[in-house]
Order: C-alpha cells, then structure tokens, then sequence
C-alpha cells in the first residue's frame, strides 16, 4: 500500500524551504456566517490576523479576571497535568481545559461574539479544540518564543488542515513594555518546516520552553522582512483572532504590569484530529480534542 507524502512535512533532519499554503485563509468566501465587516475579512487573510477592540465590557472584563484568579488560587488545581509552571519555579505559566472548570468560561467560549467570527472565517460550524489562561506577572514572566501553532497540532496532534483559528480574550491591557503578543503579518501564507526528531512527551517540556517545533532564524528573518512585525497594543476587552499557521511569540515582561488572557481555539468540525506524525503518541486532551465534537 502507498502511503501519501505529507504536503506539510516537518521536524526534518536537514533544512527546508518555505512550504507555500495549500488551502485558504478564509473559508467559503466568508459567506458562511455574519460577524465581520468586509474590509475585517480582507485584513485577517491578508495580515493573519485581526485585533477588535472594547468587545467586551469593563464589568465583563472583572467578572472574566476575577474567575481566572480563582482558578489559580484552587488548591485542587495545583501539581495537575493541566496546570504548566514555569522551568525551574513553580509560578503558573497556563492553566489549560479552563472552559471545563468554570461555568463562566463555559460560557465564554460560547459567546456568539466569538463563536461566529470562527465560523464565518472558518466555513463551517466549529467546536473548541483547546482552551486554557495564559499569565504573565509584572518583573517575571517569561517569553513564549516564536512558532506557528499550526506546525505543532499537526506533528503532535494530526490536524489535518489549517481550518483552525486561536482567540485571545484579553483580561489586561497589553502594551509595547508588558510582554504582548507579537505576530508576523503574511506569514500563514507559508508553512516553516522545523528541525529536530520531535522526543516522546515532549508536551511536558514544550509547555514550558518549546525547542522542537521552532522556526530558525532564517525562516525568521525573511517573513519579518516581508511582512514586519507587529506587537499587540490593546485595552482589556479586545479580542486578537489569528490564523492557526500565523508565527507569533512573546517576550519577557520585565515591566510592573501584569499581561494575562484567556485563550480559546476553534476547529473547524471538517478538520477533526487524525493520528499524530511519525508514530508520536496522542498528546493529552487538555491540549487537543478527541472525544465527540460538539458543534458551538
């Protein structure tokens, strides 16, 4: 029996080109549903993202804060597989499946306000893929470094296609000095082959400090080149929405001002998980859904 080549192959022993997109940015001419004006559609496929600010109220914003706080004072939550500390301390980096330990972020990823966007970009109905809070506190928190999402549900997780999306809740505001994100316009219009025979469990280390799955500073340097690079500047309440394949990190933020997020992927319900790459085992599902899906 043949078996097909993969069109999107990485984590190779020897460099490789840039491998152009195979599939859209927008789904179904963004026809499939009614959130975003025109001019927003032509910006997300263009850049690979959208930034909309004051989505959500101030009174929202506290009551979002205030749960995330919660979560991460629960004492039942510390040491659990879905709780990531930074490397070498046991500040929280991420609590991950946060959707399934809160009514209220229940309800969050279900809000129209974000569901529809998904579909309407997507071109389908979509379900939650993952769900987790990211923190990043004033002086010590540390950088998520360069990466195409994309790359690692793909190898790790068997994500077909790039029908995905991610979305940002943002719960602080983000500035130039506190660790925002930054993303590279134009790059989901590639896909970055990366170096490196990807470890088992390699979720156990990557969730703190990703060294599989990194683009090199070749790759790098040419997408910023073409597209730039752009760092988030928002007020708590706005939303980023970007493209599963769109590189994106953030830096150190050594500044007094706290940066956290709550952060939520839709899937297409076209691109459900297959098996993982290169006879990887599953990752856990707080990282990538595999039970029945459920249309939002």
């Amino acid at each position: 029996m043949t078996v097909a080549t993969d069109y999107y192959t990485s984590r190779v022993a020897t460099p490789m080109a840039l491998i152009p997109r195979a599939e859209p940015v927008v789904y179904a001419r963004g026809e499939y549903a009614k959130a975003l004006s025109p001019e927003q559609l032509r910006s997300y496929e263009e850049n690979g993202f959208l930034i909309l600010h004051d989505v959500f109220e101030p009174q929202e914003v506290q009551t979002y804060a205030a749960e995330l706080h919660r979560l991460l004072e629960s004492p039942e939550r510390a040491g659990q597989p879905d709780v990531i500390t930074e490397p070498g301390s046991e500040a929280v980096r991420s609590l991950f499946r946060v959707h399934q330990h809160s009514d209220l972020v229940q309800e969050l990823v279900q809000d129209p306000r974000l569901v529809q966007v998904a579909r309407q970009i997507l071109g389908s109905d979509v379900y939650l893929h993952q769900s987790r809070a990211n923190f990043k506190p004033g002086f010590t928190g540390k950088a998520f470094y360069w990466h195409s999402d994309f790359e690692t549900w793909h190898v790790e997780d068997g994500m077909p296609s790039m029908r995905a999306l991610s979305c940002s809740v943002l719960l602080t505001d983000n500035n130039a000095s506190n660790g925002s994100l930054m993303l590279v316009p134009g790059s989901q219009r590639y896909f970055v082959p990366c170096l490196g025979q990807t470890p088992d469990q390699h979720h156990k280390k990557s969730l703190k400090k990703q060294e599989y799955g990194v683009p090199s500073q070749e790759h790098l340097t040419y997408l910023v080149e073409q597209g730039g690079l752009e760092t988030v500047q928002a007020k708590a309440g706005s939303v980023i929405f970007f493209d599963c394949n769109t590189i994106h990190g953030s830096a150190n933020n050594i500044s007094p001002w706290a940066r956290s997020n709550l952060f939520m992927v839709f899937n297409s319900v076209k691109n459900a998980l297959k098996e993982p790459k290169y006879g990887l085992k599953p990752r856990p599902d707080f990282l990538g859904h595999r039970g029945p899906i459920v249309s939002l």
